[in-house]
């Protein structure tokens, strides 16, 4: 049996689609992924497929990318197809007009968060949004599964009437974990390895690790816009920030254990208050204490498994008071981590979770 998974925007080694489902699904399919810009070639049992991409405008780049995954979909005659972008919805609905199954694997909550996208002018933003929502709608109703990233997209699809089910993008328990690391020789430095934009708080973490008592910022990964480095670069906090660039999975495991503890201080827009952010559950599976944003389900999630501290991620004063409590009591801070460990290990873990796919699959397939 032959499946495809699909990316017209995403990295060919994306976590969740080629580290998670792709190289767990490979051990059930025969699995392929079709990615931008990536190698032709086996890894971790799946069949890579490039499409290459070198085009610079957003509009005409997803446009395009779009066009050759779908003849390089078609050309790989797959008994289901999983695709992972709205972009490529209208491809989706052309598999499924030839007859195909088709999965639509929905990461975030998209008219939420056009909300909050900078390139698209404000005054337009509900518009788009309305649009959006009503398309997707109407789309995945025709689709013959959908797979959330979160329970609170799934109530949403769920209540469509779809056959919808949320696959949360937990860790995979053994990948960031390092033996002890708990106990290990920590520097005086917490930190924060994503995707750098704006309202994920950047200028907010620096205001405070500028305000601790020597404590230093690991900050790792892509900026957007580009920019908005230099913009960071000039504020008097930034002498304290480690700049990592775009790190892989094994330094990211190094970096976690010499780190007192993560951060993820998104700020209060919609995409984000009902989100499950990857990196909270990474940072929980590698034992390190969280400083989170107060975000209810945020609190319910930290504070209900006692695993760090939340805070109001627009107050820099807050953020600081936080990594300085951390810093000044390590065996309270060593009990979070191990806490946070304990609930992956029982429930926040990706194995638990692919159980899920695997059946939704045979119920497909």
């Amino acid at each position: 049996m032959r499946i495809c998974h699909i990316t017209s925007s995403h990295q060919y080694n994306d976590t969740r689609i080629f580290l998670k489902e792709c190289t767990y699904l490979s051990n059930e399919y025969e699995t392929f992924f079709i990615a931008p810009n990536a190698p032709d070639e086996k890894i971790n049992n799946v069949h890579i497929v490039g499409v290459h991409s070198n085009i610079e405008r957003r509009e005409i780049r997803l446009t395009l990318n779009t066009i050759k995954v779908l003849k390089k979909a078609l050309d790989i005659k797959a008994d289901l197809y999983h695709f992972h972008d709205p972009e490529f919805i209208w491809g989706g609905l052309i598999l499924k007009l030839m007859g195909k199954k088709v999965v639509y694997d929905i990461h975030e909550d998209v008219p939420r968060q056009i909300l909050s996208k900078p390139w698209i002018r404000k005054p337009i933003r509900k518009v788009v949004s309305s649009l959006f929502e009503t398309f997707e709608n109407f789309a995945a109703k025709r689709f013959n599964a959908v797979v959330t990233a979160t329970p609170f997209i799934n109530e949403r699809f769920t209540k469509l009437g779809c056959k919808s089910i949320d696959i949360n993008n937990y860790p995979i328990m053994s990948e960031l974990f390092i033996e002890d690391t708990v106990n290990a020789e920590k520097e005086n430095a917490v930190c924060f390895v994503g995707a750098i934009n704006r309202i994920r708080g950047p200028f907010e973490m620096i205001e405070a690790i500028e305000q601790t008592e020597g404590v230093n910022l690991y900050l790792g990964g892509t900026y957007s816009p580009k920019r908005l480095k230099e913009e960071l670069q000039v504020l008097p906090g930034w002498e304290k920030v480690i700049d990592l660039g775009v790190i892989n999975r094994e330094e990211l495991a190094d970096i976690f254990s010499k780190s007192l503890a993560g951060l993820v201080l998104y700020l209060p827009e919609p995409n984000h208050i009902n989100a499950q952010p990857n990196k909270m559950f990474e940072y929980m599976s590698a034992g390190l204490p969280i400083i989170a944003s107060n975000f209810p389900l945020w609190k319910d999630i930290v504070e209900g498994n006692n695993c760090g501290l939340c805070v109001d991620p627009t107050d820099s004063k807050e953020i600081a008071k936080a990594i300085n409590y951390i810093v000044n009591h390590p065996e309270e801070a060593i009990n979070w981590g191990k806490n946070g460990r304990i609930a992956v290990e029982q429930k926040y873990n990706w194995e638990t979770e692919f159980l899920k796919l695997k059946k939704l699959y045979k119920e497909i397939i």
